[in-house]
């Protein structure tokens, strides 16, 4: 169930939830947190899609603000939509428009869930300081992609510069897989026999660059970063070692190759993770990542990286 509506305000947009819900025999006892979208006009329907699928696992409300024209009148339309494709959630859509649209708690505290978490979520647009937004400071847990970035070395950075406890960025949880399997491998070595390791992956990739630092952070040892081409992501880490090189390396597809010394190659399952598995995980924790928290305030400092620029590539 779809429904528009017009040059509204929240007290209107919560009254027909109501009404919907009650004619619909729904109720929203059974929503768990209150996910706020921050977006930009003509990129909602990818995160609506996104967040939709991962309310199967955490059921809740998720109130969409597509900040719009702000020239011209000011406005509030709003689109209500129940079932179908929202999934397990409901899922308002703010659309504003005008020079006095403000995106801040007034805009939905009318349309938060009463005593559930908060979790902001900015799939298109880190913000400079997401903790000191408006919208961030009353979410428990507030969520970036610098991916989606158009410089997104630059924007990691920039977020590692004004971490707050609740911060967290899917450039890091989509390394999930891979430091549980590195851990695994590394579990089996000899530490005092691993001099170095060499990370490569996209000279785009964020994720690239907080593996390199969560390493160094881990091993305290020398970590050197290779670049493949824009758009290729983690391709391999190879832990350097007097008894021979040790590789976990990932070809296009969603198989990983672990190469020994004096063994076969063995296949392991690393699947590229999508949007929606990243924002569920993310959304299964509502206490701080401290580990992500050191490795953006430590590990990127060990590394002695810098945001390499479009112009410089």
């Amino acid at each position: 169930m779809i429904v528009q509506m017009q040059d509204t305000t929240t007290s209107k947009i919560s009254k027909k939830l109501v009404t919907m819900r009650s004619a619909g025999g729904s109720s929203a006892l059974s929503r768990v947190l209150t996910l706020l979208v921050i977006t930009r006009a003509g990129f909602e329907e990818a995160a609506i899609s996104a967040a939709a699928l991962a309310s199967r696992e955490h059921p809740c409300r998720i109130v969409v603000i597509v900040q719009g024209d702000p020239t011209g009148d000011t406005r509030l339309d709003a689109q209500i939509r129940l079932g179908g494709e929202a999934g397990a959630a409901e899922v308002i859509v703010l659309h504003t428009f005008g020079p006095d649209a403000k995106v801040d708690e007034s805009l939905v505290s009318g349309l938060l869930l009463p005593d559930a978490p908060i979790v902001a979520w900015w799939p298109h647009g880190v913000p400079a300081d997401a903790a000191n937004t408006p919208l961030g400071r009353i979410a428990h847990r507030r969520i970036t992609d610098s991916g989606a970035e158009e410089d997104p070395r630059a924007a990691l950075f920039s977020l590692a510069e004004t971490y707050r406890a609740g911060d967290t960025d899917l450039a890091w949880t989509r390394l999930t897989l891979w430091r549980a399997q590195l851990a695994s491998v590394f579990d089996q070595l000899d530490p005092s026999l691993v001099t170095s390791a060499t990370v490569t992956g996209a000279v785009d990739s964020p994720s690239t660059v907080l593996l390199a630092a969560w390493l160094r952070l881990r091993l305290r040892i020398p970590v050197t970063l290779a670049s493949t081409p824009e758009g290729t992501g983690v391709r391999s880490v190879r832990f350097c070692r007097t008894a021979g090189d040790v590789e976990l390396s990932r070809p296009p597809g969603d198989v990983a190759e672990l190469y020994q010394p004096g063994q076969k190659a063995q296949l392991i399952s690393l699947p590229q993770r999508s949007v929606s598995d990243c924002l569920s995980e993310e959304m299964r924790r509502l206490d701080p990542d401290e580990l992500f928290g050191e490795v953006v305030r430590e590990g990127l400092k060990l590394t002695n990286l810098r945001s390499i620029r479009a112009s410089e590539r």
